[in-house]
């Protein structure tokens, strides 16, 4: 049986050192996926998903973490701990920065439905080997 995770978490648009804005944002995941995590932002009337790798997202809340498009880092603006995350897409590129408690606790919940390092035990190897043979 897949257990899908969610949470909705409002992230800072990181414009300037003074100014930022509102970037309403649902992270999921699935555990049929067990290595990923989907974000979707929410962008005034388009929705903007990136999947990266739930591992990624674990290891940016204590340290730098991610060599390409998706980077993350924990940092600390007036008393508070976030984490940053920086996305590029070509030569575009955007900062985002979160809250680090909410990501902690989505964190959590992932590893309480698929503890780390035993996500090869919930990937269902003849189904996607049927999906790479098939063309699905």
């Amino acid at each position: 049986m897949n257990t899908a995770i969610s949470c909705d978490i409002l992230l800072r648009l990181v414009v300037s050192d003074d100014f930022s804005l509102p970037i309403p944002a649902g992270l999921r995941y699935d555990t049929a996926d067990p290595y990923a995590v989907r974000a979707v932002f929410h962008t005034g009337g388009e929705m903007v998903e990136w999947v990266f790798a739930r591992d990624l997202l674990a290891q940016g809340l204590y340290r730098p973490a991610g060599i390409g498009d998706v980077r993350l880092w924990p940092s600390s603006r007036l008393g508070e701990s976030n984490v940053c995350i920086a996305l590029r897409s070509g030569e575009e590129e955007v900062l985002l920065e979160a809250s680090v408690r909410p990501l902690e606790l989505f964190v959590k919940r992932m590893d309480a439905a698929v503890p780390s390092g035993t996500e090869h035990r919930h990937v269902d190897l003849e189904t996607e080997l049927s999906h790479l043979l098939l063309g699905n």
